[in-house]
């Protein structure tokens, strides 16, 4: 029946106008002054809704949907309301609505505001915000826009800081928008440590708080009498990404724990790309002045004596010293000379191939129980040049990380 299959239906065409992406619907807000509401250009957008509206991140029923959250810069307390130009009728159009409210409820803790008037006036009682727990760190930077440094202060936080378990909780709701894999912790394990980064501000004369960005990191226990601190979550918030406060807090992290005696080595959860590059960076930064980093120390290749003296002194773990040593290996390299390059490349290329070596093994002992032998050596020919492909990229890859982080090093 050709003319049932050609094109879209009315209905359907009708219906394909009322999805929306919720990325771009929901719309966030750090407000500080009352001028901030509307202003358009204190708004941004979420990267990922997707554990809120499912794969396709649609919500489907309204035209013109506007998803509000905004949350006072310090403390976060929050407005929500959604807004639309029309709804789908189940009456007429004989479907329903997502029910975009109760998946927003779900994720933001209760006692949020949805009338604007609320908002506002509890944005005058922002003034008696104060950082939670203890302080670790002050820096400044100078902001080009506002002609002026601006300072920041990261905190140590606990469970027993009062009104912080509340704050958490609204806090926690941005992991949802800004990173893939989300999921909310158990505050109640009394192993999770909290750093915090806030700016100070003005205000009619007053100092205020802004809440910048986090980190969680769960204690891990090592027999018999010692800590592995693990990074679970990081987040800098959007509004004050690539002004350099994820170094800022994932230094004061490490030099909060190099001073503790229990303390072994500092690890992370399935760290993101963004983030390895920002270890890379603070790591090669700690390192680089320990005597076991020096150019001729680097030439004679990786040794124990960095891994001992690494997470002795910083509380660096074996495989990130690795890439320390190689990083600081590359800038004391000549990569013009022959020699010196080749020797660097056979290095960092013998640690990329352990794990195709291992695995290489398993499909041999596999093989020989499944083909006969002359078809195992084809494969294994194959497989050898698929890998130095495989590795001449991965290896092109590294270096061209190695030399940002070189290069923000520089610059540092």
């Amino acid at each position: 029946n050709p003319t049932f299959s050609s094109g879209l239906t009315a209905m359907e065409k009708k219906l394909a106008e009322y999805k929306c992406n919720t990325n771009e619907a929901i719309q966030l807000k750090l407000v500080r002054f009352p001028e901030d509401l509307e202003d358009d250009n204190t708004t941004f957008n979420p990267e990922y809704s997707h554990q809120v509206f499912g794969d396709d991140e649609v919500a489907f029923g309204y035209k013109g949907l506007k998803i509000l959250l905004y949350y006072i810069a310090g403390n976060l307390s929050t407005f929500f309301r959604i807004e639309y130009s029309s709804k789908v009728n189940e009456k007429f159009d004989c479907v329903e609505a997502d029910d975009v409210e109760s998946k927003i409820r779900e994720i933001i803790p209760p006692g949020f505001c949805t009338n604007a008037d609320d908002f506002v006036s509890l944005l005058e009682k922002e003034v008696n915000f104060k950082p939670f727990g203890m302080l670790l760190h002050t820096y400044s930077i100078h902001n080009e826009e506002a002609g002026e440094d601006i300072t920041y202060q990261i905190y140590k936080a606990d469970m027993t800081c009062p009104g912080f378990r509340e704050y958490h909780e609204r806090l926690q709701t941005f992991l949802m928008w800004f990173i893939e894999t989300a999921s909310f912790i158990d505050v109640d394990d009394e192993r999770w440590n909290y750093f915090l980064v806030f700016e100070k501000y003005n205000k009619d004369g007053a100092t205020l708080f802004a809440t910048i960005g986090y980190m969680t990191v769960y204690n891990y226990y090592v027999y018999p009498d010692k800590t592995r601190p693990r990074v679970s979550q990081m987040l800098i918030l959007p509004p004050f990404q690539g002004e350099g406060h994820g170094a800022q807090l994932l230094e004061t992290v490490h030099r909060y724990y190099m001073s503790s005696p229990t303390v072994l080595d500092i690890t992370a959860e399935d760290p993101s790309e963004n983030y390895v590059k920002l270890r890379d960076f603070v790591l090669v930064k700690l390192c680089q002045d320990l005597l076991c980093f020096s150019p001729v120390k680097l030439m004679q290749g990786f040794s124990q004596e960095m891994v001992t003296e690494a997470q002795q002194k910083l509380k660096i773990n074996k495989q990130h010293t690795r890439r320390v040593y190689e990083i600081l290996r590359l800038r004391a390299t000549n990569m013009g000379d022959t020699e010196q390059s080749r020797s660097y490349q056979l290095d960092v290329k013998r640690r990329l191939i352990g794990p195709y070596k291992k695995k290489q093994r398993e499909l041999a002992k596999m093989r020989r129980c499944l083909r006969p032998e002359e078809m195992t050596n084809q494969l294994n020919q194959i497989d050898l040049n698929m890998q130095r492909e495989q590795l001449e990229e991965s290896f092109q890859q590294l270096v061209s990380d190695y030399r940002r982080v070189l290069e923000r090093l520089a610059q540092a």
